[in-house]
């Protein structure tokens, strides 16, 4: 596909610099880049970078120039770039219907502008919207929802009773739904508790591959509006997510807890039961958050603790080798003088 600078200007609300009848053709790192190709230089320090390859234009920020290389100037390049990939890139068009190896129940609703893939199953009184694509092998049950635009990678599961807003994308693998871990020790045994809540799937998510999110024991577990949960996290049961919060890969969230709007959970870190993470919070990489964190808290390391207290600790471990010579050295000192006043 290709256009003009001045088209991918328009379209970005960008400023060209230079010659806007400049064909692109594609999008490219700098150091891959080759002729045709639109590449982008988010700081003025890597324009240098950008202005060698063999790219023929460069999105920039508003105080960048060019002697040399066709530039379209935006606010931001990298919220530039998110809007550009998918002209150069489009997604594959969906193909309405239902593919004849699909399962549908007699008392589902499938809109007809859905595409149902091969090997699906649809389940009793399941609602599937407007657009929806199921690319293959996903199971949705009874009395489950999708609103329109959802799309499902293959293999996705869907519990019974789950509802997935407008314009969620979840990827391969994940399963959406699935009991939650509850038990009861009784006469010896862990006695099943039945978790009869749903999952609720708010607009605009996206939830990675390899994911589980557990249905609430009683209430609902909650993925807020906009929020983008990593592959391979976990969420239990009764678990709420706020809007628009960061999940990094291979999290684990325990059962029933809370977090605020815009929390950014980074990769590795655990979430015990019960706590409550303020809004705009922030979970360093592979933190044990045992405590509740107040709003636009910052914690870090095991057991969390505020950033800059955990950072000083490790600076403290870091000194720590060359504080315990000191220390046999001046017990040496201290044996010599006390054997010369005996």
């Amino acid at each position: 596909m290709s256009f003009t600078a001045s088209q991918i200007a328009e379209a970005i609300q960008g400023e060209v610099i230079g010659d806007g009848s400049t064909k692109l053709t594609g999008f490219a790192p700098a150091d891959s880049a080759r002729p045709g190709d639109l590449t982008f230089a988010e700081k003025s320090s890597y324009l240098a970078v950008a202005e060698k390859s063999q790219a023929s234009a460069i999105l920039v920020t508003r105080d960048c120039t060019s002697s040399i290389k066709v530039l379209i100037r935006v606010p931001n390049p990298r919220v530039a770039m998110s809007k550009v990939l998918p002209l150069f890139f489009p997604e594959d068009s969906a193909h309405p219907g239902i593919d004849p190896s699909a399962v549908i129940a007699g008392s589902a609703k499938v809109d007809p502008t859905a595409q149902i893939g091969p090997g699906c199953v649809v389940g009793d009184r399941v609602k599937i919207g407007a657009r929806c694509v199921l690319h293959g092998g996903n199971h949705i049950r009874c009395d489950s929802q999708l609103d329109d635009d959802v799309i499902l990678h293959p293999n996705v599961v869907i519990y019974p009773k789950t509802r997935v807003g407008n314009r969620v994308i979840i990827h391969a693998g994940t399963v959406i739904g699935s009991d939650g871990y509850g038990y009861v020790f009784d006469e010896g045994r862990h006695r099943k508790i039945p978790q009869v809540g749903q999952v609720i799937i708010h607009d605009d998510v996206e939830i990675g591959a390899n994911v589980t999110i557990d249905r609430g024991a009683l209430g609902p577990t909650v993925i807020g509006q906009g929020s983008k949960i990593d592959n391979l996290v976990h969420v239990a049961h009764n678990v709420s997510i706020g809007r628009h919060c960061l999940i990094m890969g291979q999290c684990g969230f325990a059962g029933s807890t809370q977090l605020g709007d815009y929390c950014v959970v980074a990769s590795q870190s655990g979430i015990a039961g019960h706590l409550k993470l303020g809004a705009q919070a922030t979970v360093g990489a592979k933190s044990g958050v045992m405590r509740d964190i107040p709003d636009k808290g910052v914690v870090l390391g095991i057991p969390a603790q505020p950033d800059k207290q955990t950072k000083r600790q490790w600076i403290a471990l870091q000194q720590l080798p060359d504080l315990l010579k000191q220390i046999r050295e001046l017990k040496i000192e201290v044996a010599k003088l006390s054997a010369k006043v005996t």
